[in-house]
C-alpha cells in the first residue's frame, strides 16, 4: 500500500521507509462485559519519519474509513521491521 521513497543527495541515494504502519478495525458489537468487539484490521496508511532529525513523524492516510469520524473503530500503529 505505502511504498518506499528515495531521497537523492549529492553523493548517495537514501531509501526512506515508514516507521509504523497504520491499521483500522471497525467496532462490530459488544461482548457480555460491555467491551467492544473489533472486526478485522485493515491497513490504512503509515507514519513517515520527519526530515533533518526532527522528532515525531508524519501520518499519511491512504484510506479514511467512514467509521473513523463516527468513533466506531480504532487505529492501531505497528512498527515496521
Amino acid at each position: 500500500m505505502t511504498n518506499q521513497t528515495q531521497t537523492t543527495t549529492n553523493v548517495q541515494t537514501i531509501k526512506v521507509r515508514p516507521t509504523h504502519r497504520l491499521s483500522f478495525a471497525r467496532i462490530t458489537g459488544k461482548d457480555e462485559n460491555g467491551n467492544d468487539i473489533l472486526g478485522p484490521a485493515r491497513e490504512i496508511g503509515a507514519i513517515w519519519p520527519r526530515k533533518n532529525g526532527k522528532k515525531g513523524g508524519i501520518m499519511k492516510l491512504d484510506h479514511v474509513p467512514a467509521e473513523l469520524a463516527l468513533h466506531q473503530g480504532v487505529i492501531f500503529t505497528l512498527p515496521v521491521d
